[in-house]
């Protein structure tokens, strides 16, 4: 049935990227489509309590990468798997919604990545590398005040090469009541 709708068929076939070409730059109009989506992502009561970081900067995109393998405790490995962008999603966590709201915005722009023709994946660990002094100094660099917490790192980027079909899904996913 997917195959015949065009937003179910990307919702079905959408894979995480874990290897990108970071030397081919990703135009502009691709990042503000993933940011796009990410706006009109649904909120708790249409309060849109999100902020966006963009992060093209390869020095900047290292520093984030390697805090990350710490909190990971992988030193060895690059958690943002060469991506040339990284779209870090805060949200005021003054919100109620707030985990509910970041984590929308993180699918939609997920999707909406895949929909421009872009890899991505989500990269965990923003909570804990905001909420330590490195992470507060970048928060502070770039004016954001407040009560803002790290939902997830966006990476994006053109992928290696293509993407894996999904794996079978669980036969129990769904139960009716009827």
């Amino acid at each position: 049935m997917y195959e015949e709708n065009a937003v179910l068929h990307a919702l079905c076939t959408r894979r995480s990227v874990r290897s990108y070409n970071s030397t081919k730059p990703v135009e502009q109009e691709k990042i503000q489509a993933v940011l796009t989506a990410g706006q009109y992502a649904p909120t708790g009561m249409n309060r849109m309590p999100t902020k966006f970081v963009v992060i093209r900067n390869p020095e900047m995109l290292h520093q984030l990468s390697n805090q990350n393998a710490e909190i990971m405790g992988a030193t060895d490995r690059d958690p943002f798997y060469g991506a040339p962008v990284a779209i870090l999603v805060l949200v005021d966590s003054t919100v109620h919604t707030w985990v509910e709201d970041g984590s929308l915005a993180m699918g939609a722009m997920l999707n909406a990545a895949y929909a421009v023709g872009l890899g991505s994946c989500w990269i965990h660990r923003a909570k804990e590398t905001f909420e330590r002094e490195e992470g507060k100094a970048i928060l502070k660099e770039l004016g954001i005040e407040g009560d803002y917490e790290g939902i997830g790192n966006c990476v994006i980027g053109y992928a290696k090469e293509p993407a894996k079909d999904a794996a079978p899904r669980k036969t129990d996913y769904v139960h009716y009541i009827k």
